[in-house]
């Protein structure tokens, strides 16, 4: 038993060390990109549009350009709480962009007309995306309990269970970063088109929607890795049990 016990520890300590060695490089990257976000918005929501376009009307002339007509447009309190939400099939847009003249208004609002459509089209990943949303409600709920009890009483079937409902939630946003990309490039391809933007200002409304795609990026990044580090600790208690009982 005392070599199992050291199995484990040995391969849990490991399991540790790659995640905290992993963790720098993507805890950086989600910095860096929250200020991407913040600084970028900063800048382009004080750069005037020069056709005066506010994030309302550049939403509704995405919708347009689309054939989409039975979405309203409704203003929504706070910073960045931009959104589309499907239950209501109504698009919400925050006090910075809804009546503002802005690049950055134009931008915001454009890419949630974006996920308007793609309700609107059935496009395949948010359909995915919604389907998954029942289990991911589950495992955003469950999965962290499972594994601390599962580590806690080393009860390998609760942590194994733990680690499938948090894949399910890694699952969930995976496949959010097709959608939100797809958003980005309807915003971008319709402002091009229909001319909301002039070349240099659907420059800074393109960095608006990097910088916050890039975020999507990160969180995905922190949940693989904190899958593997569940993983790899799986695996080590798996062995060491196996290894022990020979013993």
């Amino acid at each position: 038993m005392p070599y199992s016990y050291g199995y484990y520890s040995y391969g849990e300590f490991l399991a540790n060390n790659i995640y905290f060695l992993l963790l720098i490089p993507v805890f950086l990257l989600s910095i860096w990109a929250q200020i991407q976000v913040s600084g970028n918005f900063r800048r382009y929501s004080q750069a005037p549009n020069r056709r005066r376009i506010t994030g309302a009307q550049a939403a509704e002339a995405v919708l347009r350009a689309h054939g989409v007509y039975d979405v309203p447009i409704r203003p929504c309190r706070g910073n960045l709480t931009d959104h589309y939400d499907p239950r209501d099939n109504t698009i919400y847009l925050s006090d910075g962009v809804y009546g503002a003249a802005t690049v950055a208004a134009v931008g915001v609002a454009a890419h949630e007309a974006g996920h308007a459509v793609q309700y609107a089209v059935g496009y395949g990943p948010v359909r995915l995306r919604t389907a998954i949303i029942p289990m991911t409600q589950i495992g955003s709920r469950f999965s962290f309990l499972l594994l601390f009890i599962g580590l806690l009483l080393y009860n390998q079937s609760l942590f194994l269970v733990g680690i499938i409902l948090f894949g399910v939630t890694t699952f969930f946003q995976l496949v959010t970063l097709p959608v939100e990309f797809n958003a980005s490039h309807r915003a971008l391809e319709t402002i091009e088109g229909t001319g909301l933007l002039d070349e240099e200002e659907t420059y800074g409304a393109r960095k608006v929607l990097r910088a916050a795609a890039l975020t999507y990026v990160a969180a995905l990044l922190m949940s693989l890795l904190q899958l593997l580090r569940f993983v790899l600790i799986f695996l080590s208690r798996s062995g060491g049990r196996r290894d022990g009982g020979r013993r």
